[in-house]
């Protein structure tokens, strides 16, 4: 849909981020709600973070604004270095651009993009998230690394596919219809 480098950014700016706030929120409240919120007194997820100093990144607590603030930096540089070209051309691999149907091809990048960036930023986020109060293990770190694809997966799929690309597709079309209309 982008067609050249400037409109290309900007949907990756759009979906990183819708994509990177829904993560945070996917991360803290579903896969680690319940620790949050059984910290003594917490009276909620919010509350048990507040109590906890924040959310441990490299091995300290930060705030939540500044653990969006890194995964936002680290998703962008990623989708716009290995994500959007990559999956464009593992979309072609499979189908021509020029026969296929539209929407059968933007699901094909949409898969293509899930199944690059969903494993690249859960070995990101083993690293940035890794308890390295015990000590580091390679063993560990992988175990953590397997743990968080298999948690994030399903969600990145499934979120991309029906959520996140068509919202963000419906923005861009509104953003840029005056230049997608020229073409």
């Amino acid at each position: 849909m982008p067609k050249n480098q400037f409109q290309r950014m900007i949907f990756a700016l759009l979906t990183v981020i819708v994509t990177v706030h829904a993560y945070v929120f996917y991360s803290l409240y579903v896969i680690n709600g319940s620790f949050f919120s059984s910290i003594d007194g917490a009276a909620g997820v919010i509350d048990g973070i507040n109590r906890n100093g924040g959310v441990m990144m490299f091995g300290r607590p930060l705030p939540i604004w500044a653990v969006v603030l890194v995964e936002f930096c680290l998703a962008y540089a990623l989708e716009c270095v290995m994500g959007s070209p990559f999956s464009f051309k593992l979309a072609c691999k499979v189908f021509d651009p020029k026969t296929t149907h539209p929407v059968l091809f933007e699901t094909a990048i949409i898969c293509a993009t899930v199944g690059l960036m969903c494993p690249a930023m859960s070995f990101l986020a083993a690293i940035i998230y890794y308890p390295y109060y015990m000590g580091f293990n390679v063993f560990t770190f992988l175990a953590n690394w397997i743990k968080l694809v298999c948690y994030n997966f399903p969600f990145a799929f499934f979120s991309q596919l029906f959520f996140i690309q068509p919202l963000i597709r419906t923005v861009f079309k509104v953003i840029f219809a005056k230049s997608l209309k020229e073409k």
